[in-house]
């Protein structure tokens, strides 16, 4: 079985922190976000992985992901001129998947969960497509799953007046046969061929369709306050470590992750969950406090951070206050 790695699009809704890069590459915890889907492939023994990339960035995803050697597996990369919505994206992945089982993955997901079991159920089984399903708040902003006697009868993409709250992720198991759906598609509205509009055709059918809830974390990164939620999760769930350099007279509590050459002067005050990453100077009178990440070569002089996302390489210098914010790389 194969895998799949939505990684194009323009992440409008990210600018200007896309204007130079790929929103599936900003970091959550100090990790690109799609690296995250790839971590969550392996883990479930995927050793196949293809990347659709396009526009802007598309060379720094193949920088930063090479050919999979320092991830054990291999991967391969396939272009997509223009967001043509995910069905055309999946459109482009006929001759890697070769007649195989594979699962896709929106590059832009979050997922606190072991997705191995999903995955073999779906390769012994003979259906057509696999769902994963989360309850959301707002349904009104995902595709949405009706659900009659254990049974998908109905999906309907973004809907005004949802009938349930049962989003589709951006996670699906599926056949070779779902080419054959797509090809018979027409653009939407938006210009779009439509995954919903594929699933729905697949149901009107009559072919098989399973799902599976997540009842753990599931986050669609969308926004700037998705993001700073799943870095909140993320973080919650890493194993502390300290590797740096830590001065006597500082103040540390709660879960902390500090990477090598980073040093952390007296007078310092961090509460977890905090990660700071490597080759970082954390100056007298600082505070980190919960829920915050500190990318790589950071000098924070005196000022006050809480739950954000500060990139590489940004220096702050002054006594004031940083809090539900993402700073691009090489601020000051």
């Amino acid at each position: 079985m194969k895998g799949v790695i939505l990684h194009a699009g323009h992440g409008t809704r990210l600018r200007p922190l896309t204007h130079t890069g790929p929103k599936q590459l900003l970091p959550i915890a100090n990790k690109p976000m799609s690296n995250y889907c790839v971590e969550t492939l392996i883990q479930a023994g995927i050793k196949e992985i293809a990347f659709i990339i396009g526009g802007i960035g598309s060379q720094k995803v193949k920088e930063f992901y090479g050919n999979g050697d320092k991830f054990g597996v291999k991967f391969s990369y396939i272009e997509q001129d223009y967001p043509k919505g995910i069905a055309h994206a999946i459109s482009l992945c006929k001759n890697f998947v070769n007649g195989e089982k594979f699962i896709v993955f929106l590059g832009d997901n979050i997922i606190n969960k072991d997705i191995s079991e999903y995955i073999i159920n779906f390769q012994k089984s003979n259906v057509e497509a696999s769902l994963l399903l989360c309850e959301v708040d707002n349904p009104s902003q995902f595709g949405i799953a009706e659900i009659k006697n254990e049974k998908i009868i109905k999906i309907i993409e973004k809907p005004k007046n949802p009938i349930t709250n049962f989003a589709v992720t951006g996670i699906y198991c599926l056949t070779s046969h779902i080419f054959e759906i797509i090809d018979k598609l027409k653009p939407s509205w938006r210009n779009e061929l439509e995954i919903a509009d594929a699933l729905q055709m697949l149901i009107e059918n009559n072919e098989k369709i399973t799902f599976e809830m997540i009842t753990d974390f599931w986050k669609d990164t969308g926004t700037p306050k998705d993001i700073i939620q799943a870095n909140k999760k993320i973080l919650e769930n890493m194993n502390e470590y300290k590797n740096g350099q830590i001065e006597e007279g500082t103040t540390i509590s709660g879960k902390v992750m500090i990477g090598k050459g980073t040093k952390i002067k007296k007078g310092v005050k961090i509460t977890g969950p905090v990660i700071i990453g490597e080759n970082c100077i954390i100056e007298e009178n600082s505070e980190i406090k919960e829920n915050s990440s500190i990318g790589n070569e950071c000098k924070i002089i005196g000022t006050s951070i809480s739950n954000s996302i500060i990139m590489s390489n940004c220096v702050f210098e002054g006594k004031f206050e940083i809090k539900n914010s993402i700073v691009g790389s090489n601020s000051r």
